[in-house]
Parts: structure tokens; C-alpha cells; sequence
């Protein structure tokens, strides 16, 4: 537009209520209201994709502004010259920055905008009268994406490179960046051509790491930072290549997310950490039971190699092989290594109470001193799943169940309840559908599933999940409703749960069934001191309540 004719805002607009996506499907030749002030658009040609500008965007159009009367009184068509401003800021007037946000890029629209939206009362003259209804042909051409990334005006991001994919590095995460830092007259302050960093931690100043967290691999910004995201009222003093930062200076920084390196923690503890340096195929994981077969380096933290397997050029019988969730190697890298997939390479660091704990360990090429903290560059060359139960038939399905009981059982004696109920659990899940076994296998299958949700449920009472524990005794009483033992753990589970009227129910019924059991005896009398500790405390209770009301 020209000089002297730059739509400016119109007053008194604070009540227009912004609600973005009311243009929405629209056909050709359709006209709909935007908004509840009176602001109609009617499509002339259908923009590109989906994305529509947002508050901040510096937005490009071709206009033309006509009163309703068929006059026209602006174009930039007839200048030639595209008009670019910043939506949302008051630029143009309120009409303009609801009606295009609505718009598509490339997409061409009439805007009959009223005076409440426009120039109001007092008009624009000479060319617009007072509470004159405007309209506009305009076309979005392009718009430059610019984010209020901390929404309070510290840091603005406009993007002048797009990135790959979708993703955005997080906190943990270590980034490679290339940048520029600028004073607002122009001088170069600081720049690299690539330094890494983690985004936790950051690097130059805060800014930095708040923008790495919105930015995607490959994309290039220009941030404009105010000083509360740079270097405050304190500034920066010279340093090596960098320039001296006054204080209360704002920064024009140009960064470029060049990469990263996704870091997870694999235990809920932070003590098993995972850097991943090149991403696997697929999706699929290793789950508990797989054969994996692993390049791998085992480090101190002086960088004392302790293991090295797999980098003996192609041979296949230098890699090194586990079996997942078996105990044949430490914790960490077990469970580090149910997080990968085949291709992966990763760097691990792990604790001492996930590697080898106090105790000194004799390793392939080195002693491992207690309490070390442990690194591994591991590789996930291949590996191979256990056979899932829809690709076996009923005799595998039982000799497989049957095989994780018997694992289970050992796991129980050796006090690995929370592994021995894994067992547990995936025995019963081979039998759990019993439509295609033959009488005699239903039979097996019946005592089996017995067994593994007894066990279970014993394992589920050394780790306090009373819950599951009562849930797999109803299992087993489903099938054998005078099963004493199943009646005697779900009463235990009861009274862990103070639900002991229920628990004392389950007891005498087990005692019926079988009197001379000692244990059900040991737990009856166990239970009834319980619940006379339990009326003691309702009498106390009770009686310090009414002694309060006389």
C-alpha cells in the first residue's frame, strides 16, 4: 500500500473475540461470517494444504480495497508491489488480521468487513467516509512463520529454513548447532560453525536452548532476543573470538539445528542412560527372552577398555550374545538393550547398582574397581524373538508354558519375585485360549494355569501388590473353587488390604477343607489378633468421639 495509506489499526476493538478456524471447508463462490461482529469472506480460489498463518506471521498479500459502492480506493495490483505485514500486531486494521488468518497460502478472497472493523465512526478521509463497509480481494501469497516462543515476548523465532520430519530434541537430548549472534547495529559478536551441547545445560545464552526445543533437524531461524533471555542487565565481558555483550542488549541470532542426539533415560532412577548416535530399522524391540547379538566396548570412566567383542572385521562369532531378561549379563545393559532397534548404535552409561555394585569384577581385559560407573558403544546387529504363542500349536503352547513355570519356580527360590511373576504370567498366557486343544490337553492346561496363578499370586504377596494378588486366587478358585491355597493367599491379600471381615470368610472356608493345615491354622489366629487391634482402635475412637459430645 502507499505511504500515506497503510491501513492503520482501527480503535476500540478490544471486544472482537478471536476464533480461529470459523472460516473452515469453504467451496468456491461460498460465503460464511467470520466471527460475531459482522466480517463475511467469500472464496474465490482455493489455497494449497492446510496450514493457515497465525498471530506474529509476516504474511505477503495482493489487494484490492473497493467501498460498497464498487469504488476502489487502494490496489496494490496497480502499484505492482505485493504488500507484507506482521499479522496480529495492530499493523492493519482489525478486519484484515481475523479475516487472513483464515486464508490458505495462494488462496483468493472477497472480505466485506463493517466499520466496527474497520475505520468506525470517524473514517478514513479522504477516501474512506465515516462508518463506510469496506471489501477486499485479497490474495495470500506467502507468510514467514514467527513464534513468540516463551509467549512473553523474550525470544521471536522466524523461520528462514524449513526441517525434516517432526520431531524436536528435549532436554536430555545433545544438539549440534551452527550460529551467529548479532548487536542490533549489526556487529557480530559471537559464531560458530558447529558446537554441541546439551540442551539441559545450554550454551551462549538461554535463548539457545529454547529455541533448539521448537526447532526440527535441518531447520535454520533468526531469533530476536531480548535481554532476560540474553545476557541481562550483567552483559558479557570479551572473551577469545567473541566480542564484549553490553548490558541490556537485545541479540539477533541466526541458529541452525545441523543435528542431535536423542538421550533417554532406560530407568525410571536416571542410572541407566542411553545416547543414541545412529537411529535402528523399524520399530520392533527385543522383548524378555530374545537372542541379541551385539558390537560392543566396555569402558571405565578413564576410558579403560574392560570388554570388546564384534570388531574383529565380518566374523559373525566375535559378536556378542545374550539372552534378554536372563541374568546373563549386568541390569543396565539388559534393559538398555530391550530399548533398541536392529541397526542402532548407542552410547550407555550406567550406575554402579545397575552395573557390577560394590563387588570388584574380573573382566575379558580388565578388572572393574567397585562401585564403577560403567559405559558401553553398543550396537544392535540382529536379534531373534522368542516364538510368540499365535505361531505355535497346542503342544508347543504347553511345553513352552510348562518351561516358564519351571523358570518361575527358580527365579521364586532365589527371591527374584518380580522376574519369577514375568514367568509366571507369560506360562499362563501361552494356555489362556483353549479352543483348539483336545480334552486331554484342556486337562494340562487346567493345572497349569492353576499352578502359575498360585505362584503368581505368592510372588505378588512378597511385592505387596495385594490387588493382583487377590485378582489371580479368584483366577484359580474360577477353576477349583475348594482350592485351599488359593482361599488362604487371597485372605492373606485381604488383610493386607484391612478388609478383614472378607479375609476371615475365605479363611474358615479354607480351615473346612482342610483343619489340620497349619499354615491356614498360624494365619486365622494371625487374623482374628488383627481384627481385635482393630476394634480396640473403633472403641478408643468411638469413645473420644461421644466423650466429646456430653
Amino acid at each position: 500500500m502507499e505511504d500515506d495509506f497503510d491501513i492503520p489499526a482501527a480503535e476500540g476493538m478490544d471486544d472482537f473475540m478471536d476464533l480461529p478456524g470459523e472460516g473452515g471447508y469453504m467451496k468456491v463462490g461460498e460465503e460464511k461470517d467470520i466471527g460475531k461482529l459482522g466480517l463475511k469472506k467469500k472464496l474465490l480460489k482455493e489455497g494449497e494444504a492446510w496450514d493457515t498463518p497465525d498471530n506474529g506471521d509476516e504474511v505477503e498479500v495482493h489487494y484490492t480495497g473497493t467501498l460498497l459502492d464498487g469504488t476502489k480506493f487502494d490496489s496494490s495490483r496497480d502499484r505492482g508491489e505485493t504488500f507484507k505485514f506482521t499479522l496480529g500486531q495492530g499493523q492493519v486494521i482489525k478486519g484484515w488480521d481475523e479475516g487472513i488468518k483464515t486464508m490458505k497460502k495462494g488462496e483468493n478472497a472477497i472480505f466485506t468487513i463493517p466499520p466496527v472493523l474497520a475505520y468506525g465512526e470517524s473514517g478514513s478521509p479522504p477516501t474512506i467516509p465515516p462508518n463506510a463497509t469496506l471489501q477486499f480481494d485479497v490474495e495470500l501469497l506467502s507468510w514467514v512463520s514467527i513464534k513468540d516462543i516463551c509467549k512473553d515476548g523474550g525470544i521471536f523465532k522466524k523461520i528462514l529454513k524449513d526441517g525434516e520430519k517432526w520431531e524436536n530434541p528435549k532436554d536430555p537430548d545433545e544438539v549440534l548447532v551452527k550460529y551467529e549472534a548479532r548487536l542490533e547495529d549489526g556487529t557480530v559478536v559471537a559464531k560458530s560453525d558447529g558446537v554441541e551441547f546439551n540442551v539441559q545445560e545450554g550454551y551462549f545464552c538461554p535463548a539457545l536452548s529454547k529455541a533448539v526445543k521448537t526447532m526440527k533437524k535441518g531447520e535454520k531461524v533468526l531469533l530476536t532476543v531480548k535481554p532476560q533471555y540474553g545476557f541481562s542487565e550483567k552483559g558479557k565481558p570479551a572473551s577469545g573470538d567473541e566480542k564484549a555483550i553490553p548490558p541490556n542488549a537485545s541479540l539477533d541470532i541466526v541458529l541452525e539445528l545441523v543435528s542431535w542426539k536423542t538421550v533417554s533415560n532406560v530407568t525410571d532412577d536416571k542410572k541407566v542412560v542411553k545416547k543414541i548416535l545412529k537411529d535402528g530399522e523399524g520399530y520392533e524391540r527385543p522383548n524378555d527372552g530374545t537372542v541379541v547379538k551385539l558390537k560392543l566396548i566396555g569402558k571405565l570412566q578413564d576410558g579403560t577398555v574392560f570388554v570388546k567383542k564384534g570388531h574383529e572385521g565380518d566374523d559373525e562369532n566375535d559378536l556378542f550374545e545374550f539372552k534378554t531378561d536372563e541374568d546373563q549379563v549386568i541390569e543396565g545393559l539388559d534393559k538398555a538393550v530391550a530399548t533398541m532397534k536392529k541397526g542402532e548404535i548407542a552410547v550407555l552409561t550406567i550406575d554402579p547398582q545397575y552395573a557390577f555394585g560394590s563387588s570388584e569384577s574380573k573382566q575379558d581385559l580388565a578388572i572393574v574397581p567397585p562401585n564403577s560407573t560403567v559405559y558401553y558403544d553398543v550396537e544392535l546387529v540382529s536379534f531373534v524373538k522368542e516364538k510368540e504363542s499365535w505361531d505355535m500349536n497346542t503342544e508347543e503352547k504347553i511345553e513352552a508354558a510348562g518351561k516358564k513355570k519351571e523358570e518361575g519356580n527358580s527365579l521364586f527360590k532365589a527371591g527374584k519375585y518380580a522376574k519369577a511373576s514375568k514367568r509366571y504370567e507369560k506360562a499362563a498366557k501361552y494356555i489362556e485360549h483353549e479352543t483348539s486343544f483336545s480334552d486331554e490337553e484342556k486337562k494340562l492346561c487346567k493345572v497349569l494355569k492353576v499352578t502359575c496363578n498360585l505362584n503368581n499370586a505368592a510372588c505378588k504377596l512378597k511385592l505387596k501388590d495385594y490387588k493382583q494378588a487377590e485378582k489371580l486366587c479368584s483366577k484359580v478358585l474360577e477353576l477349583e473353587s475348594t482350592n485351599v491355597k488359593a482361599l488362604y493367599r487371597r485372605a492373606q491379600a485381604y488383610m493386607n488390604m484391612a478388609d478383614l471381615d472378607v479375609a476371615e470368610i475365605d479363611i474358615k472356608k479354607a480351615l473346612e477343607l482342610d483343619p489340620e493345615n497349619r499354615e491356614v491354622k498360624l494365619g486365622y489366629k494371625a487374623l482374628k489378633e488383627k481384627m481385635k487391634e482393630y476394634n480396640k482402635k473403633d472403641a478408643k475412637f468411638y469413645g473420644n468421639m461421644f466423650a466429646k459430645l456430653k
